[in-house]
């Protein structure tokens, strides 16, 4: 199948992450299914993205198992407090796919600072929730809405953990797709840094006021 044919799912794909991504692989030619807990809200989402593409992007908005359902590969973006509720409702639509983790176990107030959870990281908390049948990927948590949407080169890396080397490679075509440099990083074991750079990015975004800042890899080449 070529990869410009897949559908991609973006669960949770309303929030700024995720509709930033979504706007990214339209540009590339996928076919994106964005999902929400609120039909409504998705389809409105898919209708902005649209417009923003200029009218020739295949777009649609629907509920996120339906979504889960209709897709090759799914993507969750989720709020972490949504994360467990969101994965056992797509459960069985998500069997023999790849599933690309985007959660980041925030605990609020103390955003900046790394709080994971007893599984290790969310993605590892996918796999327990999903079972051997799902592939799961853990990749894009670093990488700001804002540089998303500008649609312009972007100075940051994505690095990219999970369960097998072959989903890790799908996952880098995506990164790939959406005009970006990604590395594959290891096995799903290796998530815990990856989501709990977050937080630490969002305490440099405050400590230095930014909003974007970012990871680069050095002393490696392709």
């Amino acid at each position: 199948m070529s990869t410009l044919l897949m559908t991609l799912a973006v669960l949770g794909g309303t929030g700024k992450e995720g509709k930033g991504l979504a706007y990214r692989w339209a540009k590339a030619g996928y076919k994106v299914l964005i999902g929400s807990r609120n039909a409504e809200k998705a389809q409105a989402a898919a209708a902005e993205l649209t417009e923003l593409l200029g009218g020739n992007a295949l777009v649609q908005g629907m509920e996120n198992l339906s979504a889960a359902q209709g897709a090759d590969i799914l993507i969750v973006t989720v709020p972490y407090s949504a994360h467990k509720d969101t994965l056992q409702a797509i459960k069985e639509a998500a069997k023999g796919k790849i599933l690309i983790d985007v959660t980041v176990p925030l605990v609020p107030p103390k955003v900046t600072k790394v709080q994971m959870p007893p599984a290790g990281s969310a993605a590892q908390e996918a796999v327990e929730i999903l079972g051997e049948g799902v592939q799961v990927v853990d990749a894009f948590q670093n990488i700001s809405y804002e540089h998303l949407m500008h649609g312009g080169e972007v100075p940051c890396d994505v690095l990219v953990t999970g369960s097998s080397k072959a989903a890790r490679e799908e996952a880098l075509k995506l990164v790939q797709a959406a005009g970006l440099t990604g590395w594959d990083a290891g096995p799903i074991e290796n998530s815990v840094v990856l989501e709990g750079l977050t937080s630490i990015l969002i305490y440099m975004n405050k400590q230095y006021g930014s909003t974007h800042a970012g990871i680069k890899m050095t002393g490696l080449s392709a």
